[in-house]
């Protein structure tokens, strides 16, 4: 299965070519890039496929589709990682 993941923008690196950044994921924080999203800022919530940012999500909408995903059980097989049990804990 292919989905769009949100995650949160935890840093960019202007100085390539196009802009790159890393996007944390439920703890995960995987490598993105923003060339379609060049005003994204660090701490917005952006919505990623196979490693492009494709859009900018609020905060709510973001935070319950990870908790949807993660109680269907697909994060783990769309991130390529093990058990995601208690990542999502945002206090």
């Amino acid at each position: 299965m292919c989905l769009g993941v949100p995650g949160l923008i935890k840093e960019l690196d202007p100085s390539g070519v196009v802009l790159m950044g890393k996007v944390d994921f439920a703890g995960v924080t995987r490598q993105v890039c923003f060339s379609s999203l060049p005003e994204v800022k660090v701490g917005e919530y952006v919505l990623v496929h196979v490693g492009f940012a494709l859009t900018k999500l609020e905060e709510k909408t973001a935070l319950e589709t990870l908790d949807l995903f993660k109680g269907m059980g697909v994060l783990q097989d769309e991130l390529g990682v093990g058990s995601l049990e208690g990542s999502l804990d945002t206090k």
